[in-house]
């Protein structure tokens, strides 16, 4: 199995996380997207103060690589309208792919009108402008039962609300990988937590994201029907290999 056509590439640190300048920051953006193209993976994933300058690059040598950024990232809190303003500046600056955070802490406090509403506000935005859409609902900070709710409504808000041809490009994402789990808890992606999502947001594609360190993972993830994988160490899994990187 060739999985590098599953893997967005992503760096999604601040300065501030990282410890790093502005400037070499950048430079850790650049490097990323150079290795993607080299490797021919499906995406990177990167801030949306960087979808420019990755875009330019890009488009430079002809790469079929596309660009991807977070919106709402990475608590989900913002309000509606702060995320559209986002991702409308986002598809003016030439990115291919949406991932939203839906507001998770507002679906587990019951606001299920609110969620409603940002799937679908947010949704319609992309998919006129022709991008792909994704929601993360971060896994760690639900339960179970909760991962199977938020994953039906999807499923049922976008058959009620959008054409069939348009599912494939609507997926429901596990992980921003920086949430703070409790101590020895994954933050990511689990097998177990994609099994739900895989059985729920049918017809719904879903894409696996934090937490997947081996290539074996990430070929059972696949074979189990995930269709995408966001990691930072897209190079290492393509090559067989391990990582210890939290996303």
């Amino acid at each position: 199995m060739d999985i590098r056509e599953y893997l967005d590439s992503t760096y999604l640190k601040l300065s501030s996380q990282s410890g790093l300048t502005e400037e070499q920051t950048l430079e850790e953006v650049k490097k990323l997207t150079e290795q993607a193209i080299e490797n021919h993976f499906y995406l990177v994933m990167i801030r949306p103060e960087y979808i420019k300058k990755v875009k330019e690059m890009i488009l430079k040598v002809d790469s079929e690589v596309k660009v991807g950024t977070v919106i709402g990232f990475h608590e989900g809190s913002y309000t509606i309208n702060e995320k559209v303003a986002e991702a409308q500046k986002a598809i003016e600056n030439g990115v291919d792919e949406l991932d939203y955070v839906i507001n998770y802490e507002a679906f587990k406090m019951g606001d299920i009108d609110l969620i409603k509403n940002e799937f679908i506000t947010g949704t319609s935005l992309g998919l006129k402008a022709s991008k792909v859409v994704k929601w993360i609902i971060e896994v760690a900070a639900l339960t179970d039962e909760q991962i199977k709710s938020i994953c039906s409504y999807f499923s049922t808000w976008a058959q009620e609300n959008f054409e069939k041809n348009d599912f494939g490009k609507i997926f429901v994402k596990s992980s921003t990988g920086f949430y703070k789990a409790e101590e020895g808890k994954p933050n990511g992606a689990t097998f177990h937590a994609m099994e739900i999502m895989l059985k729920y947001s049918q017809p719904l594609p879903v894409k696996a994201a934090g937490g997947v360190r081996t290539y074996d993972e990430a070929v059972k993830m696949i074979k189990m029907g995930v269709k995408r994988i966001g990691t930072s160490s897209a190079k290492a899994l393509s090559e067989k290999g391990n990582t210890n990187d939290s996303y």
